[in-house]
């Protein structure tokens, strides 16, 4: 893993938690994006190296939406940045974590992405990132 790539905040109002962490952090939205297949839209923020992604759940089933009914607004995820997200799944599956999928999945701002199950890491949900390449 070569460094945190973001941390994911669940939002119930993404307008909302977009002025206050743009007043928070001193910066604007770079990016918004629709992810459709996780049922959630994105609002991404970055200051010096770091990014933030907020998330807010398209419809009740969303994963965004139940964590929100269970736990209530605040950080989601920690998300760190792979080479190769196969080799960090397997390395990661023979070191006994469980992963929520078998095959990495689109994920917002051009990743491929995999998370990592809270009960195998310690109570946190860990999403792995890589960069989509484009030929």
């Amino acid at each position: 893993m070569n460094k945190v790539e973001h941390i994911g905040i669940a939002v119930s109002d993404i307008k909302t938690a977009s002025d206050i962490y743009e007043k928070l952090l001193n910066t604007g939205i770079y990016k918004t994006e629709l992810v459709e297949q996780e049922g959630v839209e994105t609002a991404f923020l970055k200051t010096g190296p770091n990014k933030i992604e907020l998330l807010q759940a398209t419809h009740a089933d969303s994963p965004i939406a139940k964590f929100i009914a269970k736990k209530g607004e605040g950080i989601h995820h920690i998300a760190f940045e792979v080479d190769d997200i196969e080799a960090e799944m397997l390395r990661l599956k023979n070191e006994g974590f469980v992963l929520l999928s078998d095959k990495p999945k689109p994920g917002a701002d051009n990743k491929l992405v995999c998370f990592v199950h809270p009960k195998s890491a310690g109570g946190v949900l860990v999403e792995l990132c890589q960069e989509i390449k484009i030929a």
